[in-house]
């Protein structure tokens, strides 16, 4: 059973693994393609913020917003593979922080095509959020083994 989950689990984070490094293979010196789409995104979401909240949020380098995720990515992903409840929850905080500005499918009208397209993808960030939520979930909701000693009780006599 723990191989069949160790490689769930490696099939689950190829995704993440994936994308981390074609982000870190683009990078560059502006922090590539993904920074460069990054940016109008999230200047709207800015505004958004702004004009809602009455929050501005601060001037950030899309380049280091890029390297943030590859980092959360990466290491998350690393923790995970292992059944480690912090790489579950990095990977959680990526997925939470960057869907709603990635796939900002409420800035389009129903009836557009981009709205389709990127509330499809929202969706399935979402599926993958709560397949993390559901790993943290179970894993705390397992018993921990005892490693001391006077939990394990040695042969049994035998009855006459």
């Amino acid at each position: 059973m723990a191989t069949i989950s160790f490689i769930g689990r490696v099939l689950f984070v190829s995704v993440f693994v994936l994308s981390a490094y074609q982000e870190f293979s683009e990078f560059g010196s502006d922090g590539g393609p993904a920074a460069k789409a990054l940016g109008p995104k999230f200047n709207v979401l800015s505004k958004h913020v702004a004009t809602h909240i009455g929050f501005e949020l601060p001037h950030v380098e899309m380049k280091h917003l890029i390297l943030g995720a590859i980092v959360l990515k990466g290491l998350g992903s690393l923790l995970f593979i292992f059944g480690n409840t912090v790489g579950a929850v990095l990977l959680l905080v990526h997925q939470a922080v960057a869907s709603p500005v990635l796939y900002d499918f409420y800035n389009y009208d129903v009836d557009k095509k981009e709205f389709v397209q990127l509330f499809f993808k929202f969706s399935q960030n979402l599926a993958l959020l709560g397949a993390l939520l559901f790993f943290i979930g179970m894993k705390n909701s397992m018993p921990r083994r005892s490693s001391s000693s006077s939990s394990k009780k040695g042969p049994k006599a035998k009855a006459n």
